[in-house]
């Protein structure tokens, strides 16, 4: 039986080619996206995709899109996080509204989706499927210029931890964190959003410079992304965590040696403060 993903951010980067990895490989797929009527992909027709309008700041096009989705096919088997974008600049430049904003879109908004996705998975039956939240490396380690981007994506990191040990195991429900390192996406090119004015003090600190010299030349491959993205998607027993991408794999293990150093390091003080039998 073909699975039945629904992906949202669809109309570039990971999401576009995951969608057309999904149709390629014979499954089903509900493409979401702000702009539906921009959305083209190969080898379609009535019977193996769809596509919908989903603004993941929109409750009601969250509800709207499941209760078509469910209407068409039957289920959801598959939902897939991907929708979100960078904020780049140091911390003093970013204003609160930017900032909420980030959280919105790519915190808030991923949570709602969740929260649906979690609803029709449990009333359907049989009952069950898969949340694959697409976060970054940047869920795992602050990156300078990147405080707004790095505290959504920690946050969405934490929340499906937790998450995924409260529901019940007859429910069937599985999470999954994929950690994309640098990709060649829009992500970094016309997609990111900068602080409008610099602050005097950071001239150390160009973001959209720094952005710019980067953009087209990281090690990942979108095409190979999005076919990793399906594999792990499809795989029996999927991991709660798992990073895509050379300089992401380099980059965690580096993190979880220093992780390993600190804690330790500080192991007398941390086991100083247990109450005295």
């Amino acid at each position: 039986m073909p699975r039945i993903f629904l992906v949202t951010g669809t109309s570039t980067g990971f999401g576009l080619h995951l969608v057309q990895e999904i149709l390629d490989r014979g499954d089903i797929a509900i493409a979401t996206a702000r702009n539906p009527s921009t959305l083209s992909f190969r080898n379609t027709s009535e019977h193996n995709f769809l596509a919908l309008k989903l603004d993941v700041t929109s409750d009601a096009d969250i509800s709207a899109a499941f209760r078509t989705a469910v209407e068409k096919f039957g289920r959801v088997d598959v939902v897939v996080n991907n929708a979100g974008y960078g904020l780049a600049g140091p911390f003093e430049e970013l204003t609160p509204e930017l900032i909420r904003t980030q959280m919105e879109v790519n915190f808030f908004g991923l949570l709602q989706v969740t929260r649906k996705a979690m609803e029709v998975m449990r009333a359907q039956r049989p009952s069950g499927g898969l949340i694959q939240q697409v976060t970054s490396i940047g869920g795992q380690r602050g990156v300078p210029n990147f405080s707004s981007y790095c505290a959504s994506k920690w946050a969405v990191e934490g929340a499906t931890e937790a998450i995924a040990q409260e529901v019940k195991p007859e429910w069937g429900i599985r999470f999954s964190l994929v950690e994309p390192g640098g990709f060649r996406t829009d992500w970094a090119g016309r997609s990111m959003v900068f602080a409008e004015e610099r602050h005097p003090a950071y001239d150390h600190l160009d973001a959209k410079k720094i952005m710019g010299q980067r953009n087209g030349t990281q090690v990942g491959d979108p095409k190979k992304g999005g076919k990793a993205i399906y594999e792990l998607a499809v795989l029996q027993d999927p991991p709660l965590r798992v990073v895509i991408g050379s300089d992401a794999y380099k980059a965690i293990m580096a993190k979880i040696e220093a992780y390993g150093e600190n804690y330790k390091k500080y192991e007398k003080i941390s086991n100083s403060t247990d109450v005295e039998e």
